[in-house]
């Protein structure tokens, strides 16, 4: 995200840089060229015998003694440039535990970049016609499932988790660190599938998804990977690790900061593959208008390069005059509905966030006890605390996401990896969600903007974190298109699933730092994990003569009877005018100047809750 972003990492730390240490202990010792001739001036004693030979073995000997001295040459430089030194080898076989570890690529001035040799067409493309736009959505006899996590390798609990089940996915138990995965069937109480409803027809889309799996952000006000490597760092002379975390005598901390992960990108790329070849049919929209699509993200690194993969995903490459990238400005000073807290000054103060981690702090000292008393014996020199293990946890995560695999992910059971997965519930209830009394006015301005392409009406009034140099202009904000993409951050998701007032996901609020409710409909993982995605369809139905809309999450139907007049549907579906009108009602009473720049604080603790994210009334 942006200010108190997605999830609890490293606050202030700054990275200790290796790469350039690597890079002069990987140069090669002797500076001379592959190739290099030695030219050695020879003693005039010798001339004579020389002289004195025919011509032609003098010539023989000559080419002879070359060859040789180039052949040395060339193995020698060899040799020096493709092995490091015995001193750099063995810094790099054993770095000093908690350390960073630095990989710069690619390298700021390559020797041998040449553009102009190497253009990215050469003309001869051979035969290039198109085939019919796919429309699996419509056409196919069943819906195709993500099951969120190729590439990544599990770990084994066999040493500690002699009670785990073999149906246990611990990728789907990281919360907002979850790769993106199909919830089951009826997860949001609706025993429905994605595909277009029998007697029904997709004709629009509106897609919001959140940005692929990143390195961990740079602060935290709990727990945080960058922090713990810093802290572990700091005394490296002091501790062992032995048991279970003998491990860590030789672990080195890998992560980035906030970027994307290379599995973040292939998420992105996928999810516009999948969108293409579900959807791809409503393009034909944009070739009888003439008209081309217009997709949005904002600033920030992760979230252009996520919406650049999905393009390369969706259109192909390359993806030049097939769309439209806008691109807002994620700073503070500028409205931008997908990053509204830039905008909101109560998003960062009001008690806000410090509510979020009293209760992850209260829950993590109930189910991490165990864990904690299981592992700070095997850490010596070093007092592991409550929070120590808590990352301990997120680091299993962002490895996993980052370098495929992570040894921190074998040191928990099943049911400590399902508390983790309720810490980030809790933390992003109380932030972000129904819990959050900044979540509804933080997305009704996407919500202002979903209703103005719906109605094809431009914003009348801008009184919400919508920018009107770009929402005003029909070329940068088009209406009456059929395809819509946004990307921005899990939290922005679960403010706009706030403020569309989808209370059916606040059913078991306010959410406990005591236990876990059973069977709750508020999951993060579900909800807003790396990738995720929720559709807007509009349907066409021959049972019906108004359109229809419902709201697809990771492929899993929610309910929209928390919205005044919808009716119960077995499919999710409300008629679009009914939507529209209980969303000009959000809209009408949501008060941004209050909710974001009004005076009003929150009793610390449990002492004041919300289910409708909203703050506490004006005073009369």
């Amino acid at each position: 995200m942006g200010s108190y972003e997605d999830d609890l990492e490293s606050t202030g730390y700054k990275s200790v840089e290796t790469g350039h240490e690597e890079r002069q202990a990987l140069l090669p010792s002797s500076p001379k060229e592959p190739g290099h001739v030695s030219q050695e001036t020879k003693p005039r004693g010798r001339c004579a015998a020389l002289c004195s030979r025919p011509l032609v073995q003098i010539i023989l000997s000559f080419i002879g003694g070359v060859a040789a001295c180039l052949a040395v040459q060339v193995i020698a430089c060899s040799v020096s440039k493709g092995a490091p030194s015995a001193s750099s080898l063995g810094r790099l076989a054993s770095p000093s535990a908690g350390s960073t570890e630095v990989h710069r690529f690619p390298p700021s001035k390559p020797t041998n970049a040449f553009p102009s040799l190497f253009p990215t067409s050469v003309g001869h493309a051979g035969p290039t016609p198109t085939g019919a736009e796919p429309a699996l959505i419509q056409t196919a006899p069943s819906y195709p499932l993500h099951t969120g996590a190729p590439h990544l390798v599990a770990p084994s609990f066999e040493s500690h988790n002699s009670s785990s089940s073999s149906q246990f996915d611990l990728f789907k138990h990281w919360g907002n660190l979850s790769p993106w995965f199909s919830v089951e069937r009826g997860s949001f109480g609706l025993d429905s599938s994605p595909e277009a409803p029998e007697g029904c027809r997709v004709t629009g889309l509106h897609l919001l998804h959140r940005h692929g799996a990143r390195y961990p952000t740079g602060y935290a006000s709990y727990g945080g990977p960058a922090n713990f490597s810093s802290r572990l760092h700091n005394n490296a002379a002091k501790w062992t690790g032995k048991g279970p975390l003998s491990f860590m005598n030789d672990w080195t901390y890998k992560l980035g900061e906030e970027v994307l992960t290379p599995f973040g990108r292939q998420q992105l790329f996928d999810l516009g593959v999948s969108m293409r070849i579900k959807y791809g049919y409503l393009l034909q929209n944009f070739t009888e208008t003439n008209t081309l699509p217009v997709f949005r993200t904002e600033s920030q690194d992760r979230m252009l390069a996520s919406a650049l993969n999905f393009a390369i995903g969706f259109f192909g490459y390359p993806f030049e005059g097939q769309y439209q990238q806008s691109i807002t400005i994620e700073e503070k000073g500028f409205n931008n509905t997908l990053a509204p807290y830039k905008t909101c000054p109560n998003a960062e103060t009001s008690g806000k966030s410090n509510r979020s981690l009293f209760y992850v702090r209260e829950w993590a000292q109930r189910y991490l006890a165990a864990a904690h008393a299981r592992l700070a014996p095997q850490l010596e020199g070093y007092s592991l605390s409550i929070e120590d293990v808590f990352t301990m946890q997120q680091l299993c995560a962002y490895e996993t996401v980052a370098i495929g695999y992570s040894k921190f992910c074998e040191l928990f059971t099943e049911e400590e990896w399902k508390g983790f997965n309720y810490a980030l519930d809790l933390f992003f209830w109380y932030d972000s969600g129904f819990g959050s009394p900044v979540a509804r006015v933080q997305g009704i301005g996407y919500v202002q903007e979903l209703i103005a392409r719906l109605t094809h009406t431009p914003i009348a009034v801008h009184n919400s974190s919508t920018n009107s140099t770009l929402n005003d202009n029909p070329v940068t904000f088009p209406l009456g298109q059929s395809l819509y993409v946004d990307a921005t951050h899990e939290v922005v998701v679960l403010n706009v699933l706030t403020a569309l007032n989808l209370t059916n996901f606040a059913a078991d609020g306010p959410l406990p730092a005591t236990h876990i409710p059973e069977h709750r409909k508020f999951k993060v993982s579900h909800l807003a994990p790396f990738a995720t995605n929720v559709q807007f369809q509009l349907l066409s139905c021959s049972a019906s003569p108004d359109p229809q809309i419902r709201i697809v999450i990771n492929d899993g139907v929610a309910p929209l009877t928390s919205l005044k007049g919808c009716p119960e549907q077995k499919d999710g579906m409300c008629p679009v005018s009914t939507f529209i009108e209980a969303q000009k009602e959000m809209i009408r009473t949501t008060d941004w100047e209050w909710g974001c720049y009004g005076d009003w604080q929150l009793p610390p603790g449990a002492e004041w809750n919300t289910t409708v994210g909203y703050p506490p009334a004006k005073e009369a």
